[in-house]
């Protein structure tokens, strides 16, 4: 990520001033930050030093150019730097007579921890020639590239609080390190085949490795040769353990999903270069961009048919694809021109492996092989995940090359106030907030598994030492029963615990990654999800609410349906499917007009007398708003998923997945029809989904064909939400939507909304850097929070 321009610039230098000090904050420790400064005061004829201390960079400067320091700094910034705020104040002292870099200083961290980067490009011809001294060294980095995050311990970042500390450098790393001319210069994980970890295979279970029947180079290429040969690998990579195998192997792609018993969720892919990946995906321009990136996520592309196993992604169009990003997996993919499974080392559902013991004991029933190494993993982080919609990449899951990185809040929000806030219960992240910025953890999980809410302790605790952070408060979701909630509660230790309602927070999200002003007006946010708990008690999840930072008013929704068996609705999808359609029309409608279909008897076959109890009871049976759910009941209408869902949201995904792409341009009257009535009458407007289900029900009758109905579904539902949003914005005299929750991932309904309300006038605002699911309520947890403290405080004064 290339620096950008500086977000604060406050005291700039005038041509009287003689000496200046400059505090730069952003990503600017540990990326080459302090040489480049070096080599431009020099070449300016500047004298002074820079170091790195808790309150970020510090350049202090003397000379008859001070004063177009900075503007030459923005230009001349290393490629993994960013500059979120530069503050310029007078010197009092006098000019020395050089320019150099000094030690580190500790103190209050407010320095940013900089994301892990792939190799750069001289790295990897490095690795490459034969003559160089890092020849197939799989740990080389330099300034622009390597680990960060995966391996810091504390702050400021240097070498003795990483996890390359037990490595004593050679001669060689040490004069690269200590040359400001050299792109090694203070590159904390510097090392070399001399002096740096190490890399072996071991064969897990019992029984010794014979390497020389899979390579006779190094353990590095045996790990390809293994994978060429069918076998299963445990790699132990960046940010904790992959499995990998031959992803055009149809048998061990299936062998790896039965030994790691995750039957559907797709497989993450890696391939050797973008010439392998364009055999198997279409890649745009902007895809390619963001594969070769120095984030390097995975990019999910459009699948060619036919290309790989069916068990790669079962019944999905898109394939997770993404490059090498360390020299390690550069050497092992090197002679392997096809893509390979590299899915995270763990069994389903549980945290991904990072250390070597774990390895042994956790993956021995699922991996052949291990690759292990012995420079430790500090922190576990996952691959980022990102989409390219609408030409604008768009984050769905946050972690590696991403995360820690800070985003500064927007206009009008205190920059003297700490703040924690927890997130929510699935695809948990956490969010601090100091000195005026956001930093918001790696993406962890869902907290209902053990290991998983065990590693957000401990992950809190990290950032707590990291950053310095004592909250004066703490923001947790309003749902009582979400363990991130229970946790804020437990921390707060007499420090006010502020609950925020789930969907405000993912609109006020999405608010404040696109900067909006906390004294802007309000906005209609569109909050579209599988569950929240809202106001009334119930479970909302497909909400209009016109809202700020500071408040919000629930002004339209989707029609309330009972959620039978609760959580059981949500794991199978039949659920849903008969109570809509008995919310909708009875089985009296539906015996008499649709007995013939196959859908019948399978309704048919349901215990319905035990449901129409709890329906009618509301024994663990909520009403909910849930859009998500409404996914679910139109995907087993259609016959997709009917069952259970083996994963979180494959129901919607296949459905989106089946859509044929010759329906999406049939005329607008065969889009199924949403009605906008309202409750009671007179009440709250609300999407009626009744002529959708005879509409899709009269599609069976015809044998239509899947494809078709799933895109009718997608089309008239976008159409109903535009037209909802253009009549509450009227009403409301709202210019602007905010679009944000879980089921916006879903790129066909995302891109028809976003391109229907643009249509209509409105300017929209969509998530690109967080993700729209849960993984990004806690920024609007946060923005929340320190708005109802700013609130309280000018009405106490």
């Amino acid at each position: 990520m290339s620096g950008a321009v500086s977000r604060a610039m406050t005291g700039t230098p005038t041509g009287s001033m003689t000496g200046a000090r400059l505090t730069v904050r952003g990503q600017v420790q540990g990326v080459g930050f302090r040489p480049t400064v070096w080599r431009l005061a020099r070449e300016m004829g500047l004298t002074g030093d820079v170091k790195n201390t808790g309150e970020g960079v510090v350049i202090q400067l003397w000379g008859e150019r001070v004063e177009v320091f900075p503007e030459k700094l923005q230009q001349a910034l290393p490629p993994l730097a960013r500059i979120e705020t530069l503050d310029v104040e007078p010197i009092e002292a006098p000019a020395p007579d050089d320019f150099a870099i000094t030690a580190s200083q500790g103190g209050e961290m407010r320095g940013a921890v900089t994301p892990d980067a792939a190799t750069c490009a001289d790295c990897l011809a490095e690795i490459r020639d034969p003559f160089a001294h890092r020849y197939r060294y799989p740990f080389t980095n330099c300034t622009n590239c390597g680990p960060r995050f995966s391996i810091v311990t504390g702050a400021p970042y240097d070498r003795a609080l990483t996890t390359m500390a037990p490595f004593d450098m050679c001669e060689i790393c040490e004069a690269e390190y200590s040359d400001p001319a050299d792109r090694r210069f203070h590159a904390q994980p510097v090392a070399c085949g001399r002096c740096g970890p190490g890399i072996w295979i071991e064969k897990l279970g019992r029984g010794a490795v014979n390497l020389e029947a899979f390579s006779m180079l190094d353990d590095v290429d045996a790990t390809g040769g293994m994978i060429l040969n069918g076998h299963i690998v445990a790699i132990r990579g960046l940010g904790g353990v992959h499995l990998a195998c031959d992803a055009t192997n149809a048998r061990a792609v299936e062998e790896l999903r039965r030994r790691k018993a995750r039957p559907g969720k797709a497989f993450a892919l890696m391939a050797r270069d973008l010439g392998v990946v364009r055999s198997y995906c279409e890649v745009s321009e902007a895809e390619a961009e963001l594969l070769a990136s120095p984030e390097a996520p995975i990019v999910l592309l459009k699948s060619r048919p036919n290309s790989l196993p069916e068990a790669i992604a079962p019944g999905l169009d898109r394939l997770g694809v993404m490059l090498p990003y360390t020299p390690f997996y550069h050497l092992i993919l090197r002679r392997i021109g096809r893509p390979v499974v590299m899915t995270s080392g763990n069994p389903a559902g549980q945290p991904q492996c990072t250390g070597n013991r774990e390895t042994r004991e956790r993956l021995a029933d699922i991996a052949d092989f291990a690759c292990l190494h012995d420079r430790e993993i500090a922190n576990r982080i996952d691959d980022s995940v990102m989409r390219v919609d609408l030409g604008r990449a768009r984050v769905l899951r946050r972690a590696r090359g991403l995360a820690p990185a800070p985003m500064t809040l927007p206009e009008g929000f205190a920059k003297d106030i700490q703040l924690l806030a927890m997130g929510a219960e699935q695809k948990n992240t956490f969010c601090l907030v100091k000195g005026g910025q956001a930093i918001m953890s790696q993406h962890m999980g869902d907290l209902e598994d053990a290991a998983t809410l065990a590693d957000m302790t401990r992950n809190l605790e990290l950032y707590a030492r990291l950053f310095d952070h004592d909250p004066a408060a703490i923001a947790v979701d309003r749902h009582p029963q979400y363990l991130s909630t229970q946790r804020g509660h437990a921390m707060a230790e007499g420090r006010p615990v502020i609950e925020v309602q789930h969907h405000h927070a993912h609109i006020a999200a999405c608010l404040a990654e696109n900067a909006r002003p906390l004294e802007a007006p309000p906005v209609l946010g569109i909050a579209l999800d599988g569950t929240g708990l809202g106001d009334d008690a119930t479970i909302w999840g497909g909400e209009f609410l016109i809202c700020d930072y500071r408040g919000y008013r629930r002004a339209g929704c989707f029609k309330p349906v009972a959620l039978p068996g609760g959580a059981a609705a949500v794991r199978e999808p039949w659920r849903n499917a008969y109570a809509h359609l008995m919310a909708e029309m009875g089985w009296g409608e539906l015996a008499a007009n649709h007995a013939e279909l196959a859908l019948f008897e399978r309704l048919k076959a349901l215990p319905r007398d035990t449901l129409d109890a709890m329906i009618r009871s509301g024994t663990n049976t909520p009403l909910a708003s849930s859009v998500g759910r409404l996914f679910d009941a139109a995907a087993a209408i259609a016959g997709i998923a009917w069952d259970e869902q083996r994963y979180e949201g494959e129901a919607a995904m296949l459905f989106e997945a089946a859509i044929d792409p010759a329906a999406m341009g049939e005329p607008d009257d065969l889009a199924y029809p949403f009605a906008i009535p309202r409750l009671g009458g007179k009440g709250l407007p609300y999407i009626e989904p009744l002529a959708v289900w005879r509409a899709m029900l009269g599609d069976l009758h015809l044998n239509t064909p899947t494809g078709v109905m799933a895109a009718r579904f997608h089309r008239g539902l976008a159409r109903a939400i535009v037209a909802m949003a253009r009549r509450l914005s009227a009403e409301g005299d709202i210019d602007t939507v905010a679009l944000s929750g879980g089921c916006f991932q879903n790129a066909t309904l995302f891109e028809l909304v976003h391109r229907g309300l643009e249509d209509a006038g409105l300017t929209v605002l969509s998530h690109t850097k967080f993700p729209a699911g849960d993984g990004g309520i806690s920024l609007g947890q946060a923005a929340i929070a320190l708005a109802a403290i700013q609130s309280e405080d000018k009405t106490c004064a």
